[in-house]
């Protein structure tokens, strides 16, 4: 029983991180904003829901091959949401996307030679 309190609880944090980010996605300024709120809340919010889902799949339903399947994808998750993000912005920085302050450090900059 205190185990299912505690699998909800997180599932629960997990939902409202991700919604956060949705939040945090309509009310920023510029794309690199948006894309640092939508990629850091959402990873946060999978880290809550996965650890509530684990803890759903070993002790409530007692079934060890659904824990895998919630660490794989939870793993897969955390592994392409940085990347994927990474390769957005880089490719928005390439088609001429800036934000709207100038950054103080422009790593990107010597990537393409400008």
């Amino acid at each position: 029983m205190l185990i299912r309190i505690i699998a909800d609880v997180l599932i629960f944090l997990g939902a409202i991180f991700a919604a956060a980010g949705t939040i945090g996605v309509l009310k920023m300024p510029d794309t690199y904003s948006r894309m640092q709120a939508s990629t850091c809340i959402s990873t946060l919010g999978m880290l809550g829901v996965a650890l509530g889902a684990l803890l759903y799949a070993i002790f409530v339903m007692g079934s060890a091959s659904t824990a895998i399947k919630v660490c794989v994808i939870a793993l897969l998750i955390f592994i392409t949401n940085p990347v994927g993000a990474h390769a957005i912005i880089k490719g928005a920085y390439r088609h001429g996307i800036r934000p709207e302050k100038p950054m103080e450090v422009d790593d990107f900059r010597r990537d393409f030679d400008e």
